[in-house]
């Protein structure tokens, strides 16, 4: 390409903001400008008021120095003259007030205020003012400054000036107030001018910087607007050149970009397409970050498994996205991890995902990159979980049981037999125990039937009252004399769709544990009462209650409040457990309440069948 000239240069354009730039330097001019001026009319003003002053001051040491008879005017009299006449033959009258203070006595013997103002109402009166105070305490006048009325807001010039006499002690002394409302009206005046000619020179600056920055924003803007339809794929237009210069050239490497990309992203868009029909496909989720960790790729089973869509990921750490804060601290250990296990539960559902990371390399063996791939491992780790837990229940509960019988079995193969005494107590210990592990291993079967939905239901419509009370009846023949039943059931029928052998066993259970917990002279109450569409079934003892934190847990396979007690009285573990399992399965719920020293109350609910409505064939 030909070299550019100066004409056409980018150069000549700068040249031109230059100088815009000296326009606003004016500007920067006048503000200095302003400042000395208003310093200027401030020194111009304490000069002409300290000349007055000075000759003021003259005339009234005259007035202290001479010799007076008894025809004379007062010294009071002459001063006050003094006063009065002081502003005469001035145009501007500056000082605002004047006062006249006697030393020795501090009384205000002459006093004079310009304006409507009264100044005589002070004279013959002690002055307090501790700028004249300090200047006798001083026995020297006191540098004058600028304050601001607090009634007018104006500002004022004051100060006190001492008179002395011709062996220089001080006789007297003069306060003054000047107003400086003049200076200022007057510096005002001159910053609206500057005003006025800062905001011409702001605008005549905007119109001749915008012709002049066009010539150079226009070709950037279109380059710019090329670039983004770019961004959108479309390669297809290209940038209208204007002129030869810096720009121009710009422009044309510009469009020598554009044929370029539009091939690349061609064979980019070809490998994309592949990569992406490949990871559709696949059941695993996939997440592919850079170098740092930051996610830059992700398939459609990894956005189910996270619960997030990739553009809600997009950008964002790797670590954060998953979890990982707790195990690894940046992507770089993340070169060491094989495998993790991800907890991506929330209130409604339980989730576990197993990653797998593998590091992308570039051509120089480098670290580029992480390829992770998720799994839904959720099922496999309750499966687990569940099988250890049921190893470990199953164990414990046979371990005591088996114990025991291998103790009192020792003891008989060591000669117990032949004690007629010892032997059958010892053998009924052995036969009870192993009833006991047969109820276990019946709990359990049923447990794993209904786990795997293999458990029959048989259900019938039947009246429930009448079948409580067959059930209470025969708890009734069988029960302690010391424990006494309440009942509190509908007069009416009742009708349930249940298994009965089932539901019997449910209650079964639960009147069983009420009979063996409930203290001598204990009562159980029964109560059946509708509750909206279902029937509630509730079932209270009085014995000793448990802590408020156990109740939720009695329901849960092997769980027992007091171990050692129920274990003497036969119990598995597993009775709530089934009795829950039941009455889920009868679309009902059942839950228990209780109270330390005041017993515990099981509740359960079953769905009504639903009458017909009269007239409906």
């Amino acid at each position: 390409m030909s070299k550019v000239g100066f004409f056409q240069s980018v150069r000549l354009k700068l040249i031109i903001v230059y100088i815009l730039l000296i326009l606003l330097g004016l500007q920067v001019i006048g503000a200095y400008f302003v400042d000395r001026l208003e310093a200027q009319l401030e020194n111009n003003f304490t000069e002409s008021v300290e000349s007055r002053l000075d000759a003021l001051a003259f005339n009234i040491q005259q007035a202290f120095e001479e010799d007076r008879t008894e025809e004379d005017p007062s010294l009071e009299s002459d001063v006050q003259s003094i006063l009065n006449s002081f502003n005469e033959g001035y145009v501007r009258n500056e000082i605002r007030q004047l006062q006249v203070i006697e030393e020795g006595s501090n009384v205000v013997i002459a006093a004079y205020a310009s304006g409507d103002a009264t100044p005589q109402a002070n004279v013959g009166k002690k002055t307090t003012n501790p700028d004249v105070l300090s200047a006798f305490l001083l026995q020297d006048q006191s540098s004058p400054e600028t304050r601001v009325d607090s009634e007018t807001g104006q500002r004022l010039w004051v100060g006190t000036r001492t008179i002395t006499n011709d062996v220089d002690e001080t006789v007297a002394a003069i306060y003054f107030e000047a107003d400086m409302s003049p200076v200022y009206e007057e510096l005002q005046d001159i910053n609206t001018i500057f005003a006025n000619g800062t905001v011409i020179s702001i605008i005549v600056t905007a119109i001749l910087g915008i012709i002049v920055a066009g010539t150079i924003t226009k070709p950037l803007i279109e380059m710019r607007r090329q670039a983004q339809i770019m961004a959108t794929g479309d390669f297809s237009q290209k940038v209208n050149v204007h002129g030869n210069d810096e720009i121009g050239q710009l422009g044309h490497t510009f469009n020598d970009l554009n044929d370029k990309l539009k091939i690349s992203q061609a064979t980019t868009e070809g490998e994309r397409r592949k990569l992406s029909s490949v990871l559709s496909h696949m059941s695993d989720g996939v997440i592919a970050t850079d170098r740092l960790g930051i996610i830059t790729l992700m398939n459609a089973p990894a956005s189910h498994l996270i619960g997030q869509r990739f553009e809600q990921v997009q950008g964002k750490p790797l670590i954060d996205v998953l979890g990982l804060e707790d195990q690894v601290s940046s992507a770089k250990e993340m070169e060491d991890l094989d495998s993790v296990i991800v907890d991506m539960s929330t209130n409604d559902q339980h989730l576990l995902l197993k990653a797998n990371f593998s590091v992308v390399q570039d051509e120089h063996y480098e670290m580029n990159g992480f390829i992770t791939v998720i799994s839904d491992v959720t099922e496999q780790q309750r499966a687990d979980q569940e099988r250890r837990e049921f190893v470990s229940n199953v164990s414990h509960e046979l371990r005591t049981p088996l114990t025991t019988m291998r103790s009192y079995l020792e003891a008989l193969n060591d000669g117990a037999w032949r004690d007629e005494e010892i032997a059958p107590r010892f053998l009924d210990v052995t036969q009870n125990e192993t009833d006991r592990m047969i109820r276990l291993v019946n709990d359990l079967l049923q447990l794993t039937k209904m786990d795997h939905k293999e458990s029959s239901f048989y259900k019938e419509k039947v009246e429930f009252v009448s079948f409580l009370e067959q059930i209470i009846e025969r708890f009734e023949m069988n029960k302690r004399e010391d424990i006494q039943f309440s009942k509190q059931l509908p007069s009416d029928n009742v009708y349930v769709w249940l298994d009965k052998d089932k539901v019997t066993q449910v209650l079964d259970n639960v009147i069983s544990n009420a009979t063996k917990y409930s203290p001598e002279g204990g009562t159980i109450h029964f109560a059946v009462k509708r509750v909206r569409q279902k029937l509630q079934v509730s079932i209270k003892d009085e014995g000793l209650g448990m802590p408020a934190h156990t109740v939720e847990k009695i329901f849960d396979r092997f769980y027992r409040v007091d171990k050692a007690r129920s274990r003497e009285i036969g119990g598995t573990g597993l009775g709530l457990a089934i009795a829950r399992e039941i009455i889920e399965a009868h679309h009902g719920e059942i839950w228990a309440e209780s109270q330390e020293g005041k017993g515990t109350t099981v509740f359960f609910t079953l769905p009504l069948m639903r009458q017909k409505r009269r007239g409906n064939k």
